[in-house]
């Protein structure tokens, strides 16, 4: 399948707004902290047309309280992620809500997820984990970074574009190819944001 990316459009950004306001609404018992984390967030980027969230909530206990309110809601729980990173929920949100019946509400171990079916329907990422945990504080010191630094941010915006142009199995071995460069950026980000973040 191949990934697409488009040039920034500034309708992210109320893509985004919407998403917040529905999700404060749904998960208001947990106080979240709602953040525009992702490719989408971050102007002047490729970025496939998908919204990724990070929903801060106090404590990973609450993470399971999570699942009913959002599938409810018609979010799609990614449960076969659950074991690979044991302190977040993911859950994807489609563009139009009829479409949900054509799609299963939970995808756990026994399922595979039609990834390139899934494409055209998707709208949002939604990644719940606990306010300023480990994982929390790397999406967003990689946010700010690229933020700061265009020169960074324009390397990673030509690797976007230029991994789109070949065929992968899923988005996940489209991911896999951008985590050397992740990895090397978010270390770097996450020593900038710290002084930062101490200095403000």
């Amino acid at each position: 399948m191949k990934i697409k990316v488009k040039k920034y459009n500034p309708n992210w950004i109320s893509q985004f707004n919407d998403l917040k306001n529905q999700l404060s609404i749904i998960l208001k018992h947990f106080n979240p902290i709602i953040e525009h984390i992702g490719s989408t967030s971050l102007q002047s980027l490729y970025a496939k047309p998908i919204i990724d969230i990070a929903v801060g909530i106090k404590t990973s206990l609450e993470l399971n309280l999570t699942i009913e309110p959002m599938i409810k809601n018609k979010f799609i729980y990614y449960k076969v992620y659950n074991k690979l990173m044991p302190k977040r929920r993911l859950f994807i949100g489609l563009k139009n809500d009829k479409d949900i019946s054509k799609f299963k509400k939970i995808y756990s171990n026994d399922n595979k997820i039609p990834h390139e079916r899934l494409q055209k329907y998707k709208l949002t990422h939604i990644h719940i984990w606990e306010f300023q945990s480990n994982e929390w504080n790397r999406h967003i010191a990689f946010r700010e970074y690229l933020k700061e630094h265009d020169d960074i941010r324009k390397n990673y915006s030509n690797l976007k574009y230029k991994l789109s142009k070949k065929q992968w199995i899923d988005g996940n071995e489209y991911n896999d190819a951008k985590n050397d460069f992740i990895k090397q950026v978010e270390s770097q980000a996450i020593l900038w944001y710290n002084r930062h973040k101490s200095i403000n």
